[in-house]
Formats: structure tokens, C-alpha cells, sequence
């Protein structure tokens, strides 16, 4: 089953071999920190925060051995099941009819927020990875050579190495069980009906562009806010837009990722969708207008 991958059932931690008697002890090598924690929220509202030792205690680890497209070769983890984290860090928290089961907002430290809906989040083959077995304290990951930890969503499965469509946050700090929608209210075309250009966009928006990005400064953090105080097409054509989504780094270096497989419907309905928030537009970090 697991073509790109070794997976194996990780033994409880080995007591830690005796120094030596004479000489200088061996250096050892960095243990992930027992006490980093994840936080578990519903709608806003905290429900409770496990560390790593709590998690490690209750379920069991695995050994991966994956291909990963960040580091462009294969890496092997120590990872707990993704489905078994969030639902323990759930148990026994209330249910809100309005979210979906298994809807989930996934916040980094340094604010990427990914939405991760089902079947997407209860899928076989995501793992929350907390160590990496080959470089103590992580080998460094992405452009700004980040350190991963303390969490860091991986994919064991060879059919979900896309970073499109099975995303991998790292410093993965809080699990959300949240509506979009509701979380995020101002990036919502409201008015336009169901089925529109603008819609579909949305869909878009929502599902692959507010892990950066911001509409009203709801979503992400890590790229530029696309909407207040200017949308993005009142100072760039609809043609310069859907060029550089399809292919960022023609027209200049950064951190933003070609989206080769977006069709040309799709850049439509993103451009639709922008347009449709022109007109609105929510800006409550913004300065008040002068008289």
C-alpha cells in the first residue's frame, strides 16, 4: 500500500544508555520537547491544550519514511495519525450543528491557516509528524529555512504528495473545529447567488488561498491582504492577476508557489470573485476617513 512509504509501529522510548566511565560522554542528540503543546478550539472558544507528552502517552507513534515535497526527497518522522490527534483533542467537547464534522482550521505560529475540510481531514494517510528521525532539531524546511516544530502535517500516501491539494503546515500550533464561513464572515461574496462566477471563486479563495492570504484581513497572514485598502485589481488588470497566480515567480521572486494546474475557468473565477469584493469591502484595522 505504501509505495513512497515505510511505515512501522514505533517501540516505547528506550531508556538512555549509561555514560561512559572514562573519556568524554558522547553528544546526544536534541529530544523533541515533551511540553510543546497543541490547542484544541471550537468556534473561537479554547476547549483544552495537550503537549507532546500527553499525546505520545495516549496514542501511538509511527515511523514514516516519505517522500515530501517541501524537501524534494524522501524524510522519515516520528508522527502520531492526524484524525487520532484532533479527535482526542476534541473528546467530549461539545457539537455545534453549525460545523461540519471533521471541519477544521489549522493555525501556524506564524499565522498560515489552513482550512482542511472533509473527507480531506478524516483521510487515511495524514500523519502529525514531531520529530525528524534524520537531523536532530529538524532540518530546515522552505524558503525562509524555517524549523518545523513543534508539528508538522505530513502525508504518507504516494497519491497525496500535492501541496495543493494535501497541504503540510509546520509550527502547527492550533487545531480549530470552525466554519469557514462563520470564522471568517467578511470574505464571503454575500449577495451574489449560489453558482455565480463569484462563488466559485470563493470556493477557490477558501480552499487554496487563505492559508496566506487575507479578504478584510480574515484568513492568512502570510501574504498580502488582497482587498482593503485596495483589492488587488485596482492597481493590476485581471490579465496580470491570473498570470501571476498561475506562475509567480515569472514575474518575480518570493514565496508564493506556481498553481500550474488552475484552469483558465478557475483564474476566471478567482478574478470574478475579487471583483465581487470591490464593493465589499471591511476594514476594521483601517483608519477612519477624514470629513
Amino acid at each position: 500500500m505504501c509505495a513512497l512509504a515505510a511505515c512501522s509501529k514505533e517501540p516505547p522510548p528506550a531508556p538512555a544508555p549509561p555514560a561512559p566511565s572514562s573519556g568524554t560522554p558522547a553528544p546526544s542528540a536534541p529530544a523533541p520537547a515533551a511540553d510543546a503543546k497543541l490547542a484544541f478550539v471550537v468556534e473561537g472558544r479554547p476547549v483544552r491544550e495537550l503537549t507532546l507528552a500527553e499525546l505520545r502517552r495516549d496514542l501511538p507513534t509511527e515511523t514514516l519514511t516519505v517522500f515530501d515535497p517541501y524537501y524534494k526527497k524522501p524524510k522519515t518522522f516520528r508522527a502520531l495519525r492526524f484524525a487520532d490527534v484532533w479527535r482526542l483533542g476534541f473528546d467530549g467537547a461539545p457539537e455545534d450543528a453549525g460545523v461540519a464534522p471533521g471541519e477544521l482550521l489549522l493555525r501556524a505560529k506564524d499565522g498560515y491557516t489552513v482550512p482542511l475540510r472533509p473527507p480531506l481531514s478524516t483521510e487515511p494517510g495524514a500523519y502529525l509528524a514531531y520529530e525528524d528521525v534524520e537531523v536532530p532539531g529538524w532540518e530546515p524546511i522552505g524558503p525562509q529555512r524555517a524549523n518545523p516544530a513543534p508539528f508538522y502535517l505530513v502525508w504518507r500516501e504516494p497519491g497525496q504528495q500535492s501541496l495543493e491539494t494535501h497541504p503540510r503546515p509546520w509550527q502547527l500550533a492550533t487545531i480549530e473545529r470552525a466554519s469557514f464561513e462563520r470564522t471568517f464572515p467578511h470574505t464571503v461574496p454575500t449577495g451574489e447567488p449560489p453558482g455565480s462566477l463569484a462563488f466559485v471563486g470563493f470556493g477557490l479563495f477558501r480552499d487554496r488561498c487563505a492559508r496566506c492570504h487575507a479578504i478584510n484581513r480574515e484568513g492568512g497572514r502570510v501574504g498580502p491582504e488582497l482587498n482593503v485598502p485596495k483589492n488587488v485589481l485596482e492597481y493590476r488588470t485581471a490579465a496580470e492577476v491570473k498570470a501571476y497566480v498561475r506562475d509567480p515567480l515569472s514575474l518575480r521572486y518570493g514565496n508564493m508557489p506556481p498553481h500550474p494546474d488552475l484552469r483558465e475557468a478557475d483564474l476566471d473565477a478567482l478574478v470574478g470573485y475579487l471583483a465581487a469584493m470591490k464593493t465589499r469591502k471591511f476594514d476594521p484595522d483601517g483608519q477612519p476617513k477624514k470629513p
